[in-house]
């Protein structure tokens, strides 16, 4: 598998990204090639070359319909940038102290939960009727 910073180090692949984030969020279950063609404004190949990088990676899944393939973001990986991330984010004053390894690894257990827990009721929400 690609190292997670050489996947969205490319710009592209980072708009691919946030387009498929931004239509998940919307409540679309996929979207096409040619959505993402036509939104990014750059050409099939490209795109196609891309999201290749993007699967390899296990940042997008696929699914087929007939002729037809409807992309979604896979946010997973990218806890990897996360736990990287963290440490530079955190502050070190004096009135902070850090939190023994094991509490720090329970409120991350917690936050990701949380995280989990709220994807997994706006996406109930968004299949009631009426929405």
């Amino acid at each position: 598998m690609a190292d997670i910073f050489d996947v969205i180090a490319d710009g592209t692949r980072r708009d691919i990204l946030q387009l498929l984030l931004e239509r998940s969020r919307s409540g679309e279950r996929g979207t096409s090639v040619s959505q993402i063609v036509a939104a990014l404004g750059v050409s099939q190949p490209t795109v196609s070359k891309h999201l290749k990088v993007l699967r390899e990676a296990e940042l997008v899944s696929v699914r087929e319909v007939g002729q037809h393939r409807y992309y979604s973001l896979s946010p997973a990986p990218l806890d990897v940038l996360d736990d990287w991330l963290i440490p530079f984010l955190e502050e070190d004053g004096p009135e902070t102290a850090p939190l023994p390894d094991s509490a720090a690894h329970a409120a991350d257990i917690v936050g990701r939960a949380a995280a989990s827990a709220k994807h997994a009721f706006e996406s109930a929400l968004k299949k009631l009727p009426g929405r």
